[in-house]
């Protein structure tokens, strides 16, 4: 069984202390319960959660076609490029010690430290012979 789209987890995260938050409010007198037992209140959140759940529905189910059709392609990026930004976040540790990226007039993307590194701990130079060609 495939495991379930993100937006599960964020309708669990957003909707779930909801409703343990009106769960445990303070029991609502008998004289404010209707015919059928429930409070006005429970009545009020059970009408809400339909008509959200009903509002919600068309934009989650195209989510999950979405999803769907991304899928394959992410993976596929995920696969190739894990391994080079797994050495990346190796070799930055810490983004908020950089700036935002910034795109030069050249084409190149660059990070700029927001502090500089001290003289000593300047990165050591490439010995000749073992430089990559661009």
């Amino acid at each position: 069984m495939r495991r379930p789209i993100a937006y599960i987890d964020v309708m669990l995260r957003v909707l779930l202390p909801l409703v343990l938050t009106l769960s445990l409010a303070a029991p609502v007198p008998v004289a404010a319960q209707d015919e059928g037992g429930r409070s006005l209140m429970e009545r009020g959140a059970e009408l809400f959660f339909r008509g959200l759940m009903s509002e919600m529905e068309p934009a989650l189910r195209d989510l999950g076609e979405m999803a769907e059709e991304v899928g394959p392609a992410l993976r596929s990026f995920v696969r190739e490029m894990g391994p080079a930004l797994s050495d990346l976040m190796k070799e930055i540790k810490d983004f908020s010690a950089y700036h935002p990226p910034e795109i030069l007039p050249n084409g190149d993307i660059i990070m700029r430290r927001k502090e500089p590194l001290p003289p000593d701990a300047t990165p050591e130079t490439v010995e000749p012979g073992t430089e990559i060609e661009i």
